[in-house]
């Protein structure tokens, strides 16, 4: 096999050569035979292949096997017309089919013929046009199948990848296959033309230069065209049957073999109709002997089934306790029970349709999108997020939990919308009072009829779908810190790897582990900053990790380095109105900074901080009073410390510093903190 693909390349150039060159007609006998062999080796794996794909060659094959075929038919048809001899092996089949009798040897072979090109070969062209076009329809639906079982973590992703692999290949099969089927077709044809021009152009060259009479040239060439007929047409019709095999087995999970015993030979009761049918068939005017014996057969064949059956179904029974018994006692039974997933959503009985696909439920799908969503805003990869249906619930309740704790939750009533208030609604409609679940705003759940008055008025209205896909995507985001570990980190790294190789190399393990910069994403992410723009992230902390290795500092640095980015995402008014600190208050922040081998942290007083946090609600409240979101500016030194501070006031306020806002950006100072 060390140069069977060169060996393979000859072949096929071989092939051309022998259409145009002359071969000896030893050879052309030994090349006969190894197109019948050849040929049934072909229907021979077919017949044993379990799927399609396990004979992915086999479009190639027809191809290959054609051309052969053709060959072998010029270079005949060459000897029978210049020689009239093309090689014992053809004589011998002309011989064996026509028995002396030329005119009924000849039908025999047309029938044969119209065998293969109007039953097999049609067949297994239309077949293969149907197999390619529903599995080019399917995919799709199968890629979205895929999908939800990604979603609902019943397969990870590289099982997701190796079937979406699995589908393109199966369509580019079957497309493949109803163009290889056309070759098939096309050669039955070529055989009947050949045949056709080797019976006209033999009689006239045997009786106009071979001096032959009408009888003698028709006995001579029949046998010869009969002969080349069936040394060339008995592969075809070999290789014909295997292409309708193959196309035909879509559901089949064994080889051919034995799915037609298991499925044919599998129920006694089928067996005893049949034996008692045959029975009857023979007590009639019909021949007794054939019929008895195979009535006998049959019922001997179903009381031999019954026998078996009744043995598995006694044999089975104490196996599957036997079994069930030690699956308990194995002490590694409980270790999947050890197992938390990172993200749950869990529903009552009352909202099982929105995620079963057979309800027209979408829920599936949605969850695709919060990943995509995830993925392109934070720049994070979402693990699988695990759907159950918990029967404690109330039935339209549902709850969100985050490595089995629960974060979140809240219920939906079917057939209403739920309705908020925009800031521009004026009219009130009718409808229950509730709380938007995920950003905890006032609104009502309305009917159907509301509906259309509520989007008139300006109001905000979603679908059931809709409320708990949004409620799940703001707690993934809000606590994404807490879901990327250091495997989600190792593929963000070696995704950039792929196209910054150097980069990569230059900062891993020599600068910093795959932990250090886990703990720079995950201060990142906690104050919602997004880390898809990976490369600039770690170019920051190739630069800066040789001065600290302080994973705060390193936060710093890159978020300055997220400058334009981090404007965008927080600064929407031009100017911006912001809150700073006083000068002395600053410097008081940096004479309180502690630095431990730990970390550095804030030591300051309590009455100190208190005041500093009264101060800034004041603040606060006046610029929300103006319809402002609250943004705090401070020096870049100061910045983590005091948000730090301030989240025992808000945990989600926004503090920023003067080197992570982009120049172009002009800013009005509203009020300053003191302490």
């Amino acid at each position: 096999m060390k140069f069977g693909d060169v060996i393979v390349v000859l072949a096929v150039i071989a092939l051309v050569i022998i259409i145009i060159i002359p071969i000896p007609l030893g050879a052309l006998d030994v090349l006969l035979s190894f197109n019948i062999s050849l040929a049934l080796l072909i229907l021979i794996i077919s017949m044993y292949t379990q799927e399609t794909l396990q004979f992915s060659i086999f479009p190639s094959i027809l191809l290959i096997t054609t051309l052969f075929r053709l060959a072998l038919n010029i270079t005949t048809t060459r000897y029978i017309l210049s020689t009239g001899d093309a090689g014992d092996l053809i004589a011998t089949f002309g011989d064996f089919v026509m028995q002396g009798d030329a005119i009924v040897g000849f039908i025999v072979f047309l029938i044969i013929i119209i065998v293969q090109f109007l039953v097999i070969t049609k067949g297994s062209e239309r077949v293969a046009e149907v197999a390619a076009r529903f599995t080019l329809d399917a995919m799709p639906g199968k890629q979205m199948a895929i999908d939800a079982d990604l979603n609902a973590g019943l397969i990870d992703e590289g099982e997701a990848r190796d079937r979406r692999k699995k589908i393109q290949r199966e369509a580019d099969f079957y497309g493949a296959m109803d163009g290889a089927s056309k070759f098939v077709k096309g050669d039955a044809i070529v055989g009947i033309l050949v045949t056709i021009v080797n019976i006209i152009a033999g009689l006239v060259i045997g009786m106009m230069r071979g001096g032959l009479d009408l009888s003698s040239a028709v006995q001579k060439y029949t046998l010869l065209t009969v002969g080349d007929g069936l040394a060339s047409q008995i592969p075809a019709l070999l290789i014909s049957t295997a292409t309708g095999i193959i196309v035909t087995r879509a559901a089949s999970e064994g080889n051919l073999g034995n799915d037609m015993l298991k499925q044919l030979f599998n129920q006694p009761k089928v067996m005893f109709i049949i034996s008692g049918v045959l029975l009857f068939l023979g007590l009639m005017p019909l021949p007794t002997i054939p019929f008895m014996f195979l009535a006998i057969v049959f019922f001997v064949l179903g009381l031999q089934l019954r026998k078996a059956i009744k043995k598995a179904e006694l044999e089975d029974i104490p196996v599957e306790h036997q079994e069930s018994a030690e699956e308990k006692r194995k002490p590694e039974n409980v270790l999947p029970l050890l197992n938390v997933d990172p993200i749950e959503l869990e529903f009552g009985y009352g909202i099982i349709p929105l995620a079963d696909t057979n309800q027209g439920g979408d829920l599936f799908d949605r969850l695709v999108m919060i990943r995509r969503q995830c993925a392109l805003e934070m720049g994070i990869i979402v693990p699988m997020i695990r759907l159950r249906d918990n029967i404690q619930l109330e039935p339209n309740q549902y709850i969100i939990k985050i490595k089995g704790a629960e974060i979140g939750g809240g219920e939906i009533i079917f057939d209403h919308y739920l309705a908020m208030n925009s800031g521009i609604a004026d009219e009130e409609i009718e409808g229950i009072d509730t709380i938007e679940p995920a950003f905890g705003l006032p609104a009502k759940w309305i009917n159907e009829q509301e509906r259309e008055k509520a989007e008139v008025y300006g109001y905000t209205v979603v679908d059931p779908p809709s409320i708990i896909a949004t409620h799940l995507t703001e707690t993934i985001k809000k606590h994404a810190y807490e879901l990327l570990g250091r495997q989600e980190v190792k593929k963000l790294i070696d995704n950039v790897k792929e196209h910054q190789p150097a980069l990569v190399d230059e900062l891993i393990p020599n600068q910093l582990n795959i932990g250090d910069i886990q703990k720079v994403l995950k201060n990142l992410l906690k104050e919602g900053i997004s880390i898809r723009n990976m490369v600039t992230i770690l170019e920051t902390l190739a630069d800066y990790s040789g001065v600290t290795r302080d994973t705060d500092m390193l936060t710093e640095y890159v978020r300055q380095s997220l400058s334009r980015s981090i404007t965008k995402q927080f600064i929407q008014n031009h100017p911006t109105r912001v809150i700073t600190l006083d000068q002395v208050l600053e410097q008081k922040i940096i004479d309180s900074i502690q630095q431990t081998e730990r970390g550095n942290y804030l030591s300051m007083d309590p009455d100190i901080v208190q005041s500093i946090l009264k101060n800034l609600a004041h603040h606060i409240q006046k610029l929300t009073s103006l319809g402002e979101q609250p943004i705090i500016i401070t020096a870049p030194i100061v910045r983590l410390y005091f948000k730090r501070l301030t989240e025992q006031l808000a945990s989600d306020l926004i503090v920023l510093s003067y080197n992570e806002i982009d120049p172009s950006v002009e800013i009005e100072t509203i009020g300053m903190v003191n302490a």
